[in-house]
């Protein structure tokens, strides 16, 4: 059913300061938000909408594939877009860390230091004390690197020294790595993988995509739109959606069809959890919203199945295509789904 909301004709201000009323609130802020992505990256419609649906979801993006395809930019677009308070400088909106063999986990959580004037240890905060991370080639770094994101992007807080600093509410990681070049990497073991919403891979342009960035490359080096939102109206932006965006039970099960399709399934030698179905959920709503619903749908399940899924899963010996597992075992559950529903309303 879909619920009738306030309509509400007035655009985001400039700064994105405005009340979040109603979905039609939410869906305006973040069209604008994905319009200044779009004026500093062509081409990449679907790889924006989906990075939106993160951010909105509360969650993290894992953006694969070969150098110069605009991840890159890409992220630092939608870090810019983060406008912080004024006079409030205890957390930066946007940090980029370029994972490197040499890092140590203090170079990216920050550590104790001695101040000389106090003769105390006081914490220095690293680059992850910020409301958009971009972890820029996230496997050329050690495990043991890689490994201090996790408390971060699990539980939002660091742990150093025994004492935990609690990071803000919008605080989203983009991260980054070229599947290809294989020499001094460190692939991400599964526990990292499964801390990312989506993993997004972003394929060659198509050829007029290709054209369009090149005629527009002098526009889009010029500074972008001024457009911009605080973390708190972000959180509003969340938690309306949540309230407001129905998941029936039936989705629910769909759910859990799905996961047992990919439990069952033989090529499938470690399948999703139940806390990625979990994490589904806020996704799938968030889909909803901006295809102007307010109730999830197996549209949704079909569409953020493959980013949501396949880099969860661990594939028996001599299976190399999880997408296409993914793909298969979900649309069994959407066709049974069609089909209830058909049959419901005849």
């Amino acid at each position: 059913m879909n619920k009738a909301q306030p309509k509400t004709d007035s655009p985001p201000a400039e700064n994105g300061d405005f009340p979040i009323e109603s979905l039609d609130d939410v869906r305006k802020l973040f069209a604008s938000i994905g319009d200044r992505c779009r004026i500093m990256v062509q081409g990449r419609d679907d790889t924006i909408a989906l990075i939106l649906i993160a951010l909105l979801a509360d969650g993290h993006v894992l953006l694969e594939d070969h150098p110069g395809s605009g991840k890159t930019t890409l992220s630092r677009a939608l870090g810019e877009s983060v406008r912080r308070p004024e006079g409030d400088d205890t957390f930066a909106p946007l940090r980029r860390i370029q994972f490197t063999p040499d890092l140590l986990p203090s170079d990216i959580t920050g550590g104790m230091v001695f101040d000389t004037e106090s003769k105390q240890f006081e914490f220095r905060p690293g680059p992850i004390f910020a409301n958009m991370v971009l972890a820029d080639e996230i496997n050329r770094t050690s495990p043991k690197v890689q490994a201090s994101l996790l408390e971060a992007m699990a539980e939002k807080q660091v742990t150093v020294d025994n004492a935990s600093h609690v990071l803000e509410d919008v605080f989203f990681v983009i991260a980054t790595q070229n599947p290809l070049d294989l020499a001094g990497t460190y692939p991400l073991p599964r526990a990292q993988l499964d801390r990312f919403l989506f993993k997004i891979k972003m394929s060659y342009l198509q050829r007029d995509d290709e054209l369009d960035v090149l005629a527009k490359w002098k526009a889009a080096r010029k500074k972008p739109p001024t457009f911009s939102v605080t973390p708190q109206t972000i959180t509003s932006a969340r938690e309306l959606m949540q309230e407001a965006v129905e998941v029936s039970p039936k989705i629910h099960e769909y759910l859990v069809d799905i996961a047992g399709n990919l439990r069952e399934d033989p090529r499938v030698a470690l399948a999703i959890s139940t806390r990625s179905l979990v994490l589904a959920l806020p996704a799938l709503q968030a889909r909803a919203m901006m295809h102007g619903r307010d109730y999830v749908s197996p549209k949704d399940l079909k569409a953020l199945a493959v980013p949501l899924f396949s880099h969860r899963m661990e594939l028996a010996p001599g299976c190399k295509d999880p997408d296409s597992v993914v793909t298969e075992c979900t649309a069994s559950v959407v066709e049974a789904a069609t089909r209830e529903s058909l049959a419901a309303s005849a």
